[in-house]
């Protein structure tokens, strides 16, 4: 992969009107968009992209995965009502991108990546790691998440799940949040769960998007 090295002033430019867009799609948190403004995603796909990073659309990346549309990881990321210095799980590293947006927004990071190939380029993304050095990277089967590290105050999965993962529930602290796509087929449903005690849960269930599946094991 050959990622781009230079934020330029027209990346800037492009990356304020995607952030407009995005705004009149119905983003209102103004934390969310500011991170979105600050982190150049085009960094995160191959530099034959780079005419294209600031269009709202997926992308592919290595492993027959995508790079998901910017509303998508606006509308996640939106619904997980973050505070500085929540301590977020993420299933699903990817490209890192959302992993990048919830560290500028003050969250300390714990991403888990079940590809191989995925996980070995983002440890070798030197702007990433010097730039978030909050963001601990994890090699493992999300469906499992991290149980040496729970509890979480927040859980946000970036892949379409069957069904919600009770493991991962039970990795939320009372009163954490936990956001997932869920559905089998072409297209989930967002959920969000508030794990309010230990045997109860409130269930938020939103618009429908589309995903790559969440998948058991390593890779």
């Amino acid at each position: 992969m050959r990622r781009p090295t230079e934020d330029t002033l027209r990346h800037q430019g492009l990356r304020k009107k995607l952030i407009a867009e995005l705004e009149a799609k119905g983003i209102k948190d103004p934390s969310v968009l500011q991170a979105m403004l600050q982190v150049p995603r085009h960094f995160f796909m191959d530099a034959g992209f780079d005419d294209l990073a600031y269009e709202d659309r997926a992308f592919p990346i290595e492993a027959e995965q995508t790079i998901s549309h910017p509303y998508t990881v606006a509308y996640q990321t939106q619904l997980l009502e973050l505070k500085k210095w929540s301590k977020v799980l993420e299933v699903g590293t990817g490209s890192a991108y959302q992993s990048a947006v919830l560290a500028e927004m003050g969250a300390r990071v714990y991403t888990i990546e079940r590809q191989r190939k995925l996980f070995d380029q983002v440890k070798q993304f030197g702007w990433l790691l010097k730039k978030y050095p909050m963001i601990e990277r994890f090699y493992g089967d999300g469906y499992a998440g991290l149980t040496a590290f729970a509890p979480f105050d927040r859980v946000l999965v970036t892949a379409g799940a069957p069904a919600v993962p009770d493991k991962l529930i039970a990795q939320l602290k009372f009163g954490g949040i936990l956001v997932v796509p869920v559905g089998e087929g072409d297209a989930q449903r967002m959920h969000r769960i508030i794990r309010l005690s230990e045997t109860e849960n409130q269930l938020d269930v939103f618009d429908e998007f589309r995903f790559v599946p969440m998948l058991k094991g390593k890779s």
